[in-house]
């Protein structure tokens, strides 16, 4: 009896999972093409990447898990592999995107700029 209200409970599990990583990878595709600007497309692709292809994987590492199990260290370093890389690449991409000038939709003022221009005049009082 207890086994079986187990099992349900990581099966339901496995479905919430898999279906919500879906989920966030579908609404994060929809923001990558009706968002304005790079940056705001960025956030809902590492973001959709992140959460949603995380929870994926940990869904398919459960049910392997339940079903067969079987502990798949490929499942285990997929999620570690995109929860480390994902958010780095987008900020470098957003970093590369700044530096050759795009500008942030809708901002009155950009702070990182600001904070760069800062950065020189500091720089070049010290150089002198």
């Amino acid at each position: 009896m207890i086994q079986t209200i187990i099992e349900i409970i990581l099966d339901v599990l496995v479905i919430l999972l898999l279906l919500g990583g879906a989920f966030i990878v579908f609404t994060a595709s929809v923001g990558v093409l009706r968002f304005p600007d790079i940056y705001t497309r960025l956030h809902a692709a590492s973001k959709g990447s992140t959460l949603g292809v995380a929870g994926i994987l940990i869904g398919a590492f459960i049910f392997h898990y339940m079903e067969y199990g079987i502990v798949s260290g490929r499942l285990i370093l997929g999620v570690l592999f995109i929860m480390l890389t994902a958010p780095v690449a987008s900020h470098l991409i957003s970093r590369a995107a700044h530096l050759r000038g795009a500008k942030p939709y809708g901002t009155l003022k950009d702070q990182y700029q600001e904070a760069i221009d800062a950065e020189k005049r500091k720089q070049d009082k010290n150089a002198k």
